[in-house]
């Protein structure tokens, strides 16, 4: 087995850092993050304190960065991965140390690395800490980890640089009222809380419920009917102590810190006495200080002090969590009583953000204006679907005074937070940009079937009932709970089902999201638009079909030939038809509630051309069509769709007029290369009589212009007479002598 480049003290101090960062939810293990566990270590601490320092501003403004880094959302199964600056940081480190002829790498040829490393935000604290005396400081940082290497520390050097003891690894929420928003609302939860409390045995709340629906505001909201006295006479007086498990880990490096430092905690609230330890995502514990030579955690640590009731425990956990971890534990779970946290109903969360609207006016100097916590909580409830009230519409009205804030109306005696600024944050939040659907005045809808008319030629009733299925959507006369639109285009090849798709997308100002559907013709490639299940070669992909509809909520999906697919594909539209919703390998949810979804199908085509044999003639060529659908496809499937649109064949007139348009689109590229196509009338008619054929539709054109036109003008515009610009003149003869 090779030997670890780094000594012990940097080994533990890395290990630790990625502990952290994983704690912390952050996406990047950063030289912040090694920066606060090796400033956890005694060595540090035995030097920074000989230059009379106190340590703790200095891990508190370390910590406030990590705690200000963009994190996963809460309950999120995080990784992180090292930074580039990180790995900078180690390549100076290596290089230090390779020059000095020393083969470990020790922590102070890391910290001097850190302070190298440009934009670091770590490199600059140091600076601004120590200043002229940094290079004495580093001098004493290299004797004490090699002092501190070879002597174990005794065990009176703790008390001696931890001034603070346990109070240094908990936080006082009772201290911290007045940073936190007040609690408003939950009287059942809060009073269940109480009673929890009070009892003589398993006297440990565990409040269980999804991301942003109150749990740490609940905690809050006890801590101030403590203050005030408003509690039995049991808890008056208590305080109440937070409890973080990155703060724990931090700089435990050798084994029996974390045990160490849990014991310290413990001990010093049952000796303070009539303390509660609220320890927010208490799931982290089960596992948590966990060697690979033993079973003990910190939460088998914490059990004897669960069952004495001299400590009283307040935990918080989703239910994800709560399954995939707690629920292992049942000596832990049988010491907690669950009390479920329910998300608000929208009347509650109204009621909770009117409460709230006072703060944030003072904090963003801005006033909001009537109806709009009614407006938030209800477009938050209809566009965020994958967070939870109350915390997704306090984000809104938080984000919307924080705009109001950086762009004040300089027209405006009063700085007003109005409906309109709401729908902006939501645009940019949701990425609700359907321009057609945000317009107020519905001018762009009006003009939807014109718009489209005018690109989309010979089918017009499919264009009418694409354009009504949108507009009923706005009029909201559809179910909030299913996409705008579930439409299936049925007809011949090249008659313009997938270009109905594309320009409506256009027109609607949203993307244009397209599956070709053959290439899940197999079972096994059926499970890619949703993820493959754990254990399987791509897993940690994610879903297609799921990620793209979460990075374009609202959006025109697309799925072309949809009867090429695996029969297994329809179990999943169902789903997406009926509910709008559609779960990945994770259990993540992707909304489908914005999104116009269109199928389109060939199925019945061949079909058509039969309509009208036999005795009677008087099928029509759609109906004839729908029959085959009908056929092709389950009663359940047909059952969920909005409308199924049959696209006619393709004429004469319809062809003429898909080549006058594509005649156009190339002289757009011939016009860059300043040269100018005239079609003499035969030309015209040529191209139009090859190109015209009901069987293939406009693809036709397009092989017609691509074998027969454009050879003649790439040659001209590379060797002939148009290299420089000009009049292409083609007439008939030219083309024939092109295709013999």
């Amino acid at each position: 087995m090779a030997e670890s480049p780094y000594t012990e003290a940097l080994a533990g101090a890395i290990n630790s850092s990625m502990a952290i960062a994983t704690v912390h939810r952050n996406e990047f293990i950063t030289p912040e993050h090694l920066l606060l566990a090796i400033a956890s270590q005694e060595e540090f601490q035995h030097v920074f304190y000989l230059y009379e320092k106190d340590i703790r501003p200095f891990i508190a403004s370390i910590r406030q960065y990590i705690h200000d880094m963009e994190q996963y959302p809460e309950g999120s199964n995080v990784t992180p991965e090292f930074s580039y600056l990180f790995n900078d940081m180690m390549k100076n480190a290596i290089m230090q140390a390779t020059f000095a002829g020393i083969s470990a790498i020790d922590v102070p040829h890391v910290f001097s690395a850190m302070m190298q490393v440009k934009d670091c935000y770590a490199g600059s604290l140091i600076k601004k800490q120590f200043g002229e005396r940094l290079a004495e400081f580093l001098a004493d940082l290299v004797s004490a980890y090699e002092e501190f290497d070879d002597e174990p520390f005794d065990d009176d050097f703790d008390d001696d640089t931890e001034p603070e003891g346990w109070r240094e690894l908990v936080t006082d929420i009772s201290d911290n009222l007045d940073k936190h928003n007040p609690l408003i609302g939950r009287e059942r939860e809060l009073n269940r809380t109480i009673e929890v409390l009070c009892r003589k045995d398993k006297n440990n709340p565990l409040h269980v419920g999804e991301p942003g629906v109150g749990k740490t505001a609940l905690i809050y909201g006890l801590a101030a009917l403590i203050k005030k006295g408003e509690v039995p006479e049991r808890l008056r007086g208590c305080r109440i102590y937070q409890m973080e498990l990155g703060t724990m880990i931090a700089g435990t490096q050798y084994r029996g810190d974390f045990e160490k430092r849990i014991k310290q905690v413990m001990d010093g609230l049952a000796e303070e006495g009539n303390a509660i330890l609220y320890i927010d995502e208490i799931h982290n514990l089960i596992g948590a200080g966990r060697g690979t030579d033993s079973a003990m955690d910190a939460s088998n640590m914490l059990k004897p002090y669960l069952e004495s009731g001299n400590i009283r425990f307040i935990g918080s956990t989703t239910y994800d969590e709560y399954n995939r971890y707690f629920a292992r534990s049942k000596g832990i779970v049988r010491r907690f009583q669950q009390i479920d946290v329910p998300e608000p109903t929208p009347e509650e969360a109204v009621a909770i953000l009117k409460g709230l609207k006072k703060g944030y006016e003072q904090f963003h100097k801005v006033k909001y204006a009537p109806r709009v916590i009614e407006f938030a909580v209800e477009q938050s409830v209809k566009h965020i679907a994958n967070r939870f009230l109350p915390d997704k519409a306090i984000d809104l009205i938080d984000e919307a005074g924080a705009y109001r804030e950086a762009h004040p109306d300089y027209q405006a005696f009063t700085q007003k937070v109005d409906k309109q600024l709401i729908k902006e944050v939501l645009a940019k939040v949701c990425k609700v940009d359907a321009e057609a659907l945000k317009d107020d005045d519905n001018t762009r809808l009006e003009e939807l079937a014109p718009q489209m008319l005018s690109q989309i030629y010979g089918q017009d009733e499919a264009v009418k009932q694409v354009v009504e299925a949108v507009q009923m959507a706005k009029a909201g006369l559809l179910d909030d709970n299913k996409p705008l639109a579930s439409l299936l285009f049925v007809g011949p090849t090249g008659v313009g089902k997938t270009e109905v798709a594309r320009v409506l997308a256009h027109e609607l100002g949203v993307s244009l999201v397209r599956f070709d559907m053959s290439e899940y013709a197999e079972k096994h490639a059926v499970a890619k638009l949703i993820g493959s299940p754990a254990g399987y070669v791509g897993y940690e992909d994610g879903g297609l079909l799921t990620d793209a509809i979460r990075k374009s909520p609202n959006c025109v999906l697309l799925l072309d030939e949809i009867e090429k697919a695996h029969s297994d594909i329809y179990n999943i539209l169902l789903q997406v038809m009926d509910y709008a919703v559609l779960t990945d390998n994770r259990g993540q949810k992707a909304d489908f509630r914005n999104v116009i979804l269109i199928m389109t199908s060939n199925a019945g085509a061949q079909y058509a051309s039969q309509a009208n044999i036999g005795f009677t003639g008087n099928t029509t060529r759609g109906e004839a069509m729908l029959q085959q659908v009908k056929k092709t496809f389950q009663p359940e499937f047909i059952n969920r769709l909005s409308n199924i649109v049959v696209f006619h064949d393709m004429n004469r007139d319809m062809a003429s007029r898909i080549l006058d348009k594509k005649l156009n689109l190339l002289q757009e590229k011939l016009t860059a290369r300043k040269v100018t196509l005239r079609l003499d009338d035969d030309a015209r008619e040529w191209l139009l009589a090859k190109g015209f054929t009901p069987k293939y539709g406009a693809r036709e054109i397009d092989r017609v212009i691509a074998k027969h036109l454009k050879p003649l003008l790439m040659r001209q515009i590379l060797f002939g007479k148009l290299k420089k610009g000009g009049d292409a003149k083609i007439n008939k003869k030219m083309l024939e002598g092109q295709s013999s």
